[in-house]
């Protein structure tokens, strides 16, 4: 059994379903500090719902700095009963490890550990820092983890360079898929004010459903952005439609349309919001008195070009696996939308996700030490760049 397998199997053995920590990050942070890191615990958020936040940062915050992210929180098992073993008891089947975060995200905490201690075993003084930064609200509402922490390192104006986020982003083995960025993510909820009436006199009500039609028409038809090279274009869906009270013999008084953008690069909150004002308008809706549009902005989009950072991973994972590996920007959000806010450079890299919050989740132990080597890997290469440049 090798260290980066037994510590994910220590981890995947604490029952940390979001909110809740469960002692990972305490399990993490005695193993960061004998190497010379300083952690501090930042919790967040009413008692009910405390966040568990652990920074620990080696150096002096001068030098450049190599950031490890990611989230001890897990999502619920579903029906226990649906597992083939306990999901919080690590099992061993045609060479796979079995348990709830195998592959969401706790090989990829225990890998960064591994990885750092194996790099300052050989090279005690590198030429950088290192720092990592975790949270237990990841698969929460994500508003006491890493944003809290990322706003506090703002302020103290801590530096970041470069930022490896632990999601699982490969798809058949390890290194073959890396995340450059992500898009953004904007909701709305529409709310269109009609007159409640009986469906028989139609002229003494007025149907929201109708007033609506031809604006969701409008709103499907439309191009939002054509993309560019690492973004698929804009879209725009609807989740939910909530009209009518039941009865079929009644005109509702409003009806309710979530809808929701993922947007790129190349589109703002600011203009996908005035866009979608107008096209209302436009359709001689008026807001206030015809409807009322609430906006939730869950993330913007991030993007790291190929540079210092893309470079090194892609570097470590030639090295480590022969692969060329894929640049994408698909999937859903992850912190890498907060921390983008505090580091010019974020990619997210880890083992592949096709069992993520699944029943029986896992991963193949073939994919793990991988995993390890390529953060090893993207140290030495980020500390030896540091070191040419001071020279």
């Amino acid at each position: 059994m090798t260290a980066t397998l037994r510590l994910t199997e220590q981890l995947i053995a604490l029952p940390s379903v979001t909110p809740r920590d469960e002692g990972c990050q305490a399990l993490i942070a005695a193993r960061l500090a004998p190497l010379g890191f300083r952690c501090e615990t930042l919790s967040s958020g009413p008692d009910d719902f405390r966040v568990t936040n652990l920074w620990a940062r080696l150096g002096t915050g001068q030098r450049p700095t190599l950031v490890f992210a990611g989230h001890t929180d897990v999502v619920p098992t579903g029906p226990l009963e649906a597992w083939q073993s306990d999901p919080f008891l690590p099992s061993h089947r045609d060479g796979r490890l079995y348990g709830r975060g195998a592959s969401d995200m706790k090989t990829s905490l225990a890998a960064m550990v591994v990885a750092c201690e194996e790099f300052l075993a050989a090279q005690p003084a590198p030429a950088i820092d290192i720092a990592f930064l975790l949270t237990s609200d990841e698969e929460g509402p994500a508003v006491d983890g890493t944003v809290v922490v990322c706003e506090t390192l703002r302020q103290r104006g801590e530096r970041l360079d470069w930022c490896i986020v632990g999601e699982p982003t490969s798809v058949e083995r390890s290194g073959d898929m890396i995340k450059n960025g992500r898009r953004g993510t904007l909701s709305g909820k529409l709310t269109v004010k009609g007159i409640q009436g009986h469906i028989a006199y139609p002229h003494l009500a007025r149907n929201p459903i109708h007033l609506v039609a031809p604006v969701l028409a409008a709103l499907v038809a439309t191009t939002w952005d054509a993309g560019n090279d690492f973004f698929p274009p804009t879209s725009w869906q609807i989740s939910n439609i909530h009209g009518g009270t039941g009865a079929s013999n009644v005109i509702p008084g409003n009806v309710v349309i979530d809808f929701n953008f993922r947007f790129s690069t190349e589109s703002t909150p600011e203009s996908l919001q005035q866009r979608v004002h107008a096209i209302l308008e436009a359709q001689g809706l008026a807001q206030g008195t015809d409807y009322d549009l609430a906006w939730t902005l869950g993330g913007r989009p991030f993007l790291t070009t190929p540079g210092t950072l893309v470079d090194a991973v892609r570097q470590a994972i030639l090295d480590e696996t022969g692969l060329q590996t894929t640049l994408s920007t698909t999937g859903g959000t992850s912190d890498g939308r907060f921390i983008a806010q505090v580091c010019p450079q974020v990619i997210e890299f880890g083992p592949p996700n096709a069992t993520i919050h699944k029943i029986d989740e896992h991963v193949a132990l073939a994919d793990i030490e991988p995993v390890k080597n390529i953060y090893r890997r993207t140290l030495e290469q980020l500390s030896a760049r540091a070191a040419a440049h001071a020279d």
